[in-house]
């Protein structure tokens, strides 16, 4: 595959970008590249001023241009399953964002940079399925921060600004060699019943028509007794992608390897 070409050996360019973009229910600008080989974050985009929503998810990208921040318009960015090992500190200025997910990447703590915690207007960070064994403590000001997965990392100990995050209401520490349960753990647990939920990873289209028919019986499965309010949380919360982690928890390559053996949804 050359390096910066899609799955089908065609070279993204800005026209064809601007083709992909597509209205979501909500009404935002939504661009998905997702599991299309691309190995080069395609700069093209940042020529793009109307999208609202960029999908870079499952593809080879090893690095983000340090520019990235001039993508002002974005209020979601979706780079989980990617080769990322650090991730740009011009990242802070994208001071719009409220979804990031950077899950399923080689992610180290010392490749997080301070500025995550400029990042204010963010609900939900993904972080789960990584080599994190610590965050910046500059991200005790992301007070808007409801949902937080940093499942499957080398964590000892929850971050201790996470005290102070008042809004935050799903914390998500599973596969973590943790040393002791700390408070913040037992408070959103219990709150919100952590244990019975899952951070949401794998897209539909993804799935074969059993394995998509099993992840959804397993949903109706956790919304017992709660109803609706359980079921809008998960809509809202990594919009688009599904539960568990379990289905998750396998090399990005596999994934691919899975998605060609197996009949495509629709």
């Amino acid at each position: 595959m050359h390096r910066g070409k899609g799955a089908k050996g065609t070279k993204l360019t800005l026209k064809i970008a601007k083709k992909a973009i597509r209205l979501s229910p909500d009404g935002r600008r939504r661009l998905t590249l997702s599991n299309m080989g691309i190995t080069i974050f395609p700069k093209c985009l940042l020529k793009l001023k109307n999208v609202d929503e960029l999908d870079l998810s499952r593809n080879l990208i090893q690095k983000l241009p340090d520019n990235i921040g001039s993508f002002s318009s974005l209020r979601g960015l979706d780079l989980h399953s990617n080769k990322l090992e650090s991730v740009p500190e011009s990242i802070g200025n994208l001071v719009g964002l409220t979804h990031l997910n950077l899950s399923n990447n080689r992610l180290i703590s010392a490749g997080l940079p301070s500025t995550l915690g400029s990042l204010t207007s963010l609900k939900s960070l993904n972080l789960g399925m990584n080599q994190l064994d610590n965050l910046p403590p500059t991200m005790k000001a992301l007070d808007c921060l409801q949902e937080l997965g940093l499942f499957d990392n080398l964590f000892i100990n929850q971050p201790e600004f996470l005290k102070v995050l008042s809004n935050l209401t799903k914390l998500n520490m599973k596969n973590n060699p943790l040393s002791h349960v700390q408070g913040v753990g037992e408070r959103v647990e219990n709150e919100k019943a952590q244990a019975e939920e899952d951070v949401f990873l794998v897209h539909e289209s993804s799935l074969c028509r059993t394995c998509l028919r099993r992840c959804q019986e397993h949903g109706e499965g956790l919304t017992g007794g709660r109803g609706d309010v359980f079921e809008e949380i998960r809509v809202r919360t990594y919009r688009g992608l599904m539960v568990p982690n379990s289905v998750a928890a396998v090399d990005q390559d596999v994934w691919r390897i899975r998605k060609a053996e197996c009949e495509p949804v629709g």
